[in-house]
């Protein structure tokens, strides 16, 4: 049996698409693998809030899932919208990389609330957490594939780069972190770390069911799916700066989630606990609390000034 294999063409897309089909390979499957141009490649002078945020990595890779051209795709799980269009599924979440978000740099950079260093990134929760935390820190977006970025850095963009750390570990760019940020401070975007797997539903049962079978972890889905659930009801896109982060405690699976504003000075955030049989569930509630508690309030004023 063969499965063709969607993916954007940067370098960590394709690294991506590679432990797929490593995983696929070893399991006995022919592989095949089809790179795509997306929206969010072609245009990297314009922030991603400004093209519009739904499905800007995704768009055209789901049409080619939709004809049949690929039978699956492979995302970054933190690029997928909270709602997939009518049809499209996502049927595996691998196994979460560390979630963090890192200074990358060729200087030695350590952040403090005292720091005044230009850093480069086009993600407005990352721009509001520094805010709140880091006010004498200036930003500048700064967009593209790692390569690219690391490349405009050299050449005196900005003096480092805020990234996750699952794209510069993948990439072989370790020794240029210079900072882990703290879980606490910069909890991540929801699916952070994780590679998604998505299909169009008229895809052969079992073929999927063996996709699933081999692709999914399932304790990375389980958190993956609060996350995801978090998300929808907060009706965040990836230029909301929300954030969510699920952990197994045992046999509970614990979350923590919320909202910040764009200019860093207000913050919700709230930690709930729940069975781990049902994280949608939790997630769901999460996201009502933050809502209720003054998140509502803060998401409409952000719509209002993207």
């Amino acid at each position: 049996m063969k499965i063709k294999i969607g993916t954007r063409g940067s370098k960590l897309a394709l690294w991506q698409a590679h432990h797929v089909e490593d995983k696929l390979k070893a399991a006995g499957f022919e592989t095949e693998i089809v790179t795509i141009e997306t929206k969010g490649d072609k245009i990297l002078d314009v922030s991603i809030a400004k093209i519009g945020s739904k499905g800007v990595f995704t768009e055209e890779i789901e049409e080619q899932l939709q004809n049949g051209t690929i039978d699956i795709a492979v995302h970054s799980a933190k690029d997928m919208q909270s709602s997939l269009p009518e049809g499209f599924e996502l049927i595996a979440f691998m196994e979460r990389e560390q979630a963090n978000d890192v200074i990358v740099s060729n200087k030695k950079i350590n952040l403090t609330p005292d720091s005044e260093v230009l850093l480069g990134t086009s993600s407005t929760r990352r721009v509001a957490t520094l805010k709140a935390h880091y006010p004498k820190v200036k930003t500048v977006a700064v967009r593209g594939n790692l390569q690219t970025r690391i490349r405009k850095m050299n050449e005196g963009a900005c003096d480092a780069l805020l990234l996750a750390y699952a794209g510069v570990h993948r990439m072989g760019y370790e020794e240029m972190i210079s900072q882990h940020l703290p879980l606490d401070q910069f909890t991540p975007a929801v699916g952070q770390g994780s590679v998604a797997i998505e299909v169009h539903n008229s895809l052969d049962d079992d073929k999927k069911k063996s996709l699933k079978r081999i692709l999914n972890h399932g304790p990375t889905a389980s958190c993956l799916l609060a996350e995801r659930s978090f998300l929808k009801t907060m009706d965040g896109g990836c230029s909301i700066p929300v954030f969510a982060m699920a952990t197994i405690q045992g046999d509970a699976l614990k979350i923590v989630g919320g909202i910040i504003s764009l200019d860093g000075k207000e913050e919700i955030r709230i930690t709930k606990t729940g069975p781990l049989d049902k994280p949608m569930k939790l997630g769901f509630e999460l996201a009502s609390e933050v809502l209720t508690s003054g998140g509502k309030q803060i998401l409409d004023e952000i719509k209002n000034q993207l």
